[in-house]
């Protein structure tokens, strides 16, 4: 009888604990990714569509695409959304809650009715700064590209909405304790105004290399307050 053969390590090859490896060249040369659970991919499946999604838009990003992005198979994708509406609504909640965030830290806590310009010119700061070291964040929320579905529109609108009901919770109390008469009326008047100059502002800041985030926060606090023609 032949003498058994054993690996370096003393084991017989037919207990060794680890199957051999399949030859490489063969099926997919992609790499695999590591096996988790719909739950833990889909922050990975949501990075890597977000990308896609400011770089192409809505319509053009397929899920064959986000699979390929996210290193993952296309089967994997579908496990963890369902279809391409529900991941990018997921994507869009996921953002809009950094955002508001974003929002929220931007605002400061201490309200001075007396220099409204400062006030804002403060928010404005906080804001783009926020703005710029999330910029795919804000793209894919307000961008005008990633509206072409109608569900998806209503999405974005919603998004927006929860921003400038934020600016109006800010701006009642500040009207009020500047003695402006009716500030609950005016305060969601003003908060539109506001989310309007902010937005914007993020526009032109993402889309041009001309401005930091201070030197324009100061030209759009000024303008707001002061009226944008020198007198």
């Amino acid at each position: 009888m032949p003498p058994t053969r054993t690996a370096s390590n003393g084991t017989p090859p037919e207990l060794s604990a680890s199957p051999p490896a399949p030859a490489e060249g063969k099926g997919s040369t992609r790499p695999r990714a590591a096996h988790l659970g719909p739950e833990r991919r889909r922050p990975l499946v949501l990075d890597a569509a977000l990308r896609l999604f400011v770089r192409q838009g809505y319509p053009g990003t397929s899920m064959d695409a986000i699979a390929e992005a996210a290193g993952v198979s296309k089967p994997v994708v579908y496990a963890c959304y369902a279809s391409k509406d529900k991941l990018f609504r997921a994507l869009l909640e996921r953002e809009e809650r950094r955002l508001l965030g974003s929002i929220g830290d931007a605002l400061p806590d201490e309200l001075d009715p007396e220099d409204p310009q400062r006030l804002l010119l403060e928010g404005l700061r906080a804001l783009f700064t926020a703005a710029a070291a999330a910029p795919d964040s804000w793209r894919v929320v307000f961008d005008s590209e990633q509206v072409a579905e109608p569900a998806v529109a209503r999405r974005v609108r919603r998004a927006r909405s929860a921003l400038v009901g934020q600016l109006v919770e800010f701006v009642t109390p500040v009207l009020a304790a500047g003695g402006v008469e009716e500030s609950r009326r005016l305060g969601p008047v003003y908060a539109e105004v506001l989310a309007a100059v902010a937005e914007a502002g993020v526009r032109v800041l993402l889309r041009s290399d001309d401005w930091e985030p201070d030197e324009l926060a100061a030209v759009l606090a000024s303008a707001t307050v002061q009226g944008p023609f020198p007198r």
